[in-house]
């Protein structure tokens, strides 16, 4: 493994633990009983918090749904795999030799685990205090550009207000195939709106993301046709 003291510039924080840090990025490809996941817990919630508090001292006069989505969009993996490839988290992963042939150190999923793993690990070897200022220079550009006026509810939550709203029955979502191996698998996901005898597909990554794609299909489709 490369010398962490360059990681350690980039994240802004030297361990005075350093079988703390190597521990961060272990993957649990590597051991089952000596890896990440323990730290990931950890750092998941206290992101949570720092984030939280953040938003609410930002935003005095959102509501609660504003600072929910805005932490939601903050702290979703997808957004934490991001943070992690700016901090170059991908070249220190630990990882096992089929995790590691199969570009585990480019995952969304392995990358959001480690940040959070981070966390963590910061929060035990320096601190609350000194965490939430790591994690808040981490995530500095993003909170000056989010808003609550930026964030929407996601496409399901949308659908369902929208049908509810106007006294449609509820979607039903279904998955209509899965294609290729874990982890770079394709959902096929089917969206019916019963009542108005309309069915959407659409696929993803994951099966959630195939879900909130055909959700958006099945909304275009409704403001186009009924408003």
């Amino acid at each position: 493994m490369d010398d962490l003291d360059r990681l350690s510039r980039r994240l802004g924080y030297r361990f005075q633990d350093p079988s703390l840090f190597e521990l961060a990025l272990s993957h649990r490809s590597v051991s089952r009983r000596r890896n990440n996941e323990r730290l990931e817990f950890l750092g998941d919630a206290q992101l949570s918090q720092i984030i939280s508090t953040e938003l609410f001292q930002r935003f005095p006069d959102a509501a609660e749904g504003q600072l929910t989505r805005m932490r939601a969009y903050l702290v979703r993996g997808q957004t934490l795999a991001e943070v992690a490839r700016e901090l170059g988290v991908g070249e220190y992963l630990i990882l096992g030799g089929g995790e590691l042939k199969s570009g585990g150190n480019r995952r969304d999923s392995i990358l959001a685990d480690a940040l959070e793993a981070l966390i963590g690990a910061i929060v035990i070897d320096g601190g609350e205090d000194t965490c939430r200022r790591v994690i808040l220079a981490w995530f500095a550009d993003r909170l000056e550009r989010i808003s609550p006026q930026s964030v929407r509810k996601d496409a399901k939550t949308r659908l369902q207000e929208w049908l509810q709203a106007r006294k449609h029955e509820l979607p039903g979502y279904e998955v209509v195939s899965v294609t290729g191996q874990a982890p770079r698998q394709t959902f096929e996901v089917a969206c019916a709106l019963p009542d108005l005898n309309q069915r959407f597909v659409a696929t993803g990554a994951s099966r959630r993301r195939a879900e909130q794609q055909v959700a958006e299909q099945a909304l275009t489709w409704l403001e186009q046709t009924h408003e």
